[in-house]
């Protein structure tokens, strides 16, 4: 009895907290928290909140002891103590008790007991939604992000076991980061040491989703259940909450260890785990951030321009999607850097192509082709990109790409180039041009504007045109089809595909508009021009039926969108000079592209005949149609693009029947009150420096002028060009009467050329004449202005070794004013 007086004696000496938290513990930890004794706990919290502390560290005392000794029952009761605690106090004291607190969990979290981590993370949890009415200046969260995340990596034995932990550390993760947003110290959680755990952690997890392209768009509203049951789902919902919260400064520490991730485990090839994770990111974060990650997927790119190409193709995917996404808003300042960025990687992926062909000249490997297969795929995707961020901005901005692309296309024989292919040679510059004008062409598409002035101004144009003049027939191609992107405002260009000879064009329902003011005012000042690349087009020697197709169809938008009388008068002069370029033939042309040039006159005519709605005209050209597909079918698109065709052995026999001609189609005309006077002048095309620019025969290279000023050569060498004296040679000198018409005739057609003809074709004819002069007078004063002899002797090369000739001083010829 003396020694259970003394044990009551001793419990009553000890401090009420202490034996007020004793009071909740029961004797078998099966029966769970003493409810009576807890709420008397409480209640000398709240009375007394300076004894929270105390009471804290108590519970922590305990816990420790209980976990160490393995008593998981008392373990449990303690942390159902203390979130009850928790909940209840509110006050300035709360925050010496919420280090106990912590404390606990760390404990809880560091044992290797699943059940424990589990407990201590639902209490953490708990805490985390806790709203705390001033911040914590001291408080870290190290230890619960390293922990968490370490948990998020679970690879125990037992799947179940696995699930839970790694479910555990996602939802410890979740509550680190609401409880640090909320807090005003929140910018810790973005540093790069946390996010660099958070983030992979997260990923790692998210691999698991069966269904990628599922859960892809916006967040969705999974159930709860749901959501506690699927590590998956539940790390992409708190990835979705991570990036939601992301502000400016901090958006680029959050999305960069995501390329840490995916470079880590070679997630770029195959891509869609990458493409869904930058969906997820796109649609998470604030619509004004977009260009922030735009500009990371730039900088990795950048950073991987030396890894194989599949890896380049994947984040260009990337890229593509992220692109997708922000050009549907607002991506900032990033246009022009997304497009010159990938633009230096075609031009890289171009030299990587051509330096592995190069190396295996001779010995073609499968692995060879395979590298250069792949680097194809890089290419592609980059045009894909291109174009397709380029096809959904704004018409303002899609104008400037415009602009921005065809400014980097190079030019052979440019003196300026934004894009340096140099290295490349010819055929690495080749390539840059096709892929660059495929990017162009998918810019265009889909592209309308009100004016044609806004579609193609004049620095676009020029550069634009100048590949059309180039010895390639698909890059021709190019050029015509966004000319046809470009021009065509009303949708024609389908119902006007393949070149035929329509029997009546009002079954097509073409659409058209008024011509305004301001396109009649741009035919007056780069109508010409098209006129020019259109004729010079037909007549490249190596066209293709897709080359007259296109040209047929660039001829009948420009009657559609752009053509008044004027322009009308313009296109048949155009049409009749091309029949000339088939029959005449001073190019040399094959009998194929002659007979094509033919037919794709024949079906324009018909097409426009129609378009103007002039009766005799149209019967005209009927009749010539009719004649033809009787007497001469290779005439005709119909026959002469068939695969056998038998082309007949020259034109020149051929009657006048088979052909438009002029003094009909004017008598037609003038009847309908067109002004018919310019039909009578032939169409001339100008002559401009495009032509050098583009690698085309200049017509002054042409031209062979030898001039003999070299001292001391023997007159036996020289070339006696002195005419032929014959019979009739002499009749012809005698016949002035013959002469004198002629010169008549060759005065009235000047005369009458001057009269009726267009400023702009007598101002390009001159210009022609003075280009050809003065490139004449430029030859031959490189030929005769060289450095007087001197009797120190010239220096000459020869097999590569200089040698100094010296010339004597009484056999040098010295003008007879300097001789006295």
């Amino acid at each position: 009895m003396g020694r259970k007086g003394v044990c009551c004696c001793c419990a009553a000496l000890r401090p009420r907290y202490k034996r007020l938290v004793d009071n909740i513990f029961p004797e078998d930890p099966k029966d769970g928290l003493v409810k009576a004794d807890m709420e008397k706990l409480t209640f000398y919290a709240v009375s007394a909140p300076e004894k929270l502390d105390r009471i804290g560290a108590y519970l922590a005392e305990r816990l420790s002891r209980d976990v160490v000794r393995h008593r998981y029952g008392y373990v449990l009761i303690a942390m159902e103590a203390l979130d009850q605690l928790l909940m209840a106090c509110h006050s300035q004291s709360i925050k010496p008790f919420v280090e106990s607190f912590l404390h606990m969990v760390a404990k809880l979290l560091e044992s290797g007991e699943p059940k424990l981590q589990v407990l201590g993370t639902n209490s953490f949890v708990k805490f985390a939604n806790i709203e705390e009415d001033t911040p914590s200046y001291h408080r870290r969260y190290d230890f619960f992000v390293s922990r968490f995340s370490a948990m998020c990596h679970s690879c125990d034995h037992d799947p179940e076991t696995q699930t839970e932990i790694r479910i555990a550390g996602i939802r410890g993760i979740q509550g680190v980061v609401r409880k640090t947003v909320n807090d005003e110290l929140r910018a810790t959680i973005w540093e790069p040491q946390h996010m660099d755990k958070i983030v992979p952690s997260l990923l790692f997890n998210m691999q698991k989703i069966e269904d990628v392209d599922s859960r892809t768009g916006p967040p969705s509203s999974p159930t709860g259940g749901e959501k506690e049951e699927n590590p998956a789902l539940l790390a992409e919902n708190c990835f979705r909450e991570l990036l939601g919260r992301a502000t400016y400064g901090n958006m680029n520490n959050a999305v960069r260890p995501v390329f840490a991730h995916l470079d880590h485990h070679k997630l770029w090839d195959p891509n869609e785990f990458a493409v869904s994770c930058f969906k997820i990111i796109m649609y998470s974060i604030q619509a004004q951030y977009s260009h922030h990650v735009i500009q990371e997927i730039l900088g990795h790119l950048d950073a991987c321009k030396k890894d194989p190409p599949r890896v380049r193709a994947g984040i260009i995917q990337v890229l593509l999607e992220a692109v997708a996404i922000a050009a549907k808003g607002s991506i900032g300042p990033t246009v022009l850097e997304v497009f010159n960025t990938l633009l230096k990687h075609l031009r890289i992926s171009v030299d990587f192509e051509l330096g592995d062909r190069r190396s295996s000249a001779g010995s073609a490997t499968f692995s060879t082709s395979s590298k250069e297969n792949d680097e194809r795929i890089v290419q592609n995707a980059i045009i894909q990109t291109i174009g397709f961020f380029g096809s959904n901005l704004p018409d303002y901005q899609r104008s400037e790409i415009m602009m921005f692309i065809m400014g980097k296309v190079p030019v052979l024989g440019a003196t300026s180039q934004s894009l340096d292919t140099s290295h490349l040679g010819d055929l690495g510059t080749r390539r840059i041009q096709i892929m660059l004008l495929r990017s162009l062409l998918m810019v265009t598409s889909g592209y309308k504007a009100m004016t044609i002035t806004n579609a193609l101004p004049a620095p676009f144009l020029d550069p634009l045109l100048s590949p059309s003049l180039m010895e390639d027939s698909e890059l021709r191609q190019l050029v015509l089809e966004i000319l046809h992107n470009l021009i065509d405002r009303h949708d024609n260009r389908a119902k006007l595909r393949g070149i035929r000879i329509i029997p009546d064009v009002s079954d097509l329902k073409i659409k058209r508009d008024k011509i305004s003011r301001q396109d009649v005012s741009f035919m007056k000042k780069h109508g010409q021009q098209l006129y020019r690349h259109i004729y010079l087009g037909c007549k490249e020697e190596d066209n293709v039926q897709k080359n007259f197709e296109l040209l047929y169809t660039s001829l009948a938008l420009i009657t559609i969108e752009l053509a008044n009388e004027e322009v009308v008068i313009d296109l048949i002069r155009l049409a009749i000079a091309l029949q000339d370029v088939a029959i005449i033939n001073e190019d040399n042309l094959p009998m194929f592209n002659r007979c094509g040039i033919m037919a794709l006159v024949a079906a324009y005519l018909n097409f426009l005949s129609q378009m103007i709605a002039v009766p005799s005209f149209c019967q005209h050209v009927s009749k010539v149609i009719e004649t033809r597909s009787l007497e001469a079918s290779y005439f005709l698109p119909e026959t002469i693009f068939k695969d056998k065709c038998n082309l007949p052995k020259s034109l020149e026999k051929h009657e006048k029947n088979l052909f438009f001609l002029t003094n009909k189609i004017a008598e037609s005309l003038g009847g309908s009150g067109y002004s018919v006077e310019r039909l009578s002048v032939p169409y001339v095309p100008q002559v401009t420096d495009e032509d050098r620019l583009s690698r085309r025969k200049s017509i002054v290279d042409t031209v062979s002028i030898q001039v003999d000023i070299l001292p001391g050569n023997n007159t036996e060498d020289k070339i006696d060009n002195t005419e032929e004296i014959t019979f009739e040679a002499l009749k012809k000198a005698i016949d002035n009467n013959g002469l004198e018409e002629q010169e008549k005739e060759k005065r009235r057609l000047v005369i009458e050329k001057f009269q009726k003809a267009p400023f702009e074709e007598i101002a390009a004819q001159c210009e022609t004449k003075a280009n050809l002069l003065h490139d004449r007078l430029a030859q031959i004063l490189e030929l005769t202005i060289r450095p007087p002899p001197s009797p120190s002797g010239t220096m000459t090369i020869t097999a590569g070794h200089a040698h100094y000739q010296s010339v004597p001083v009484y056999e040098m010829k010295f003008p007879d004013l300097c001789v006295y």
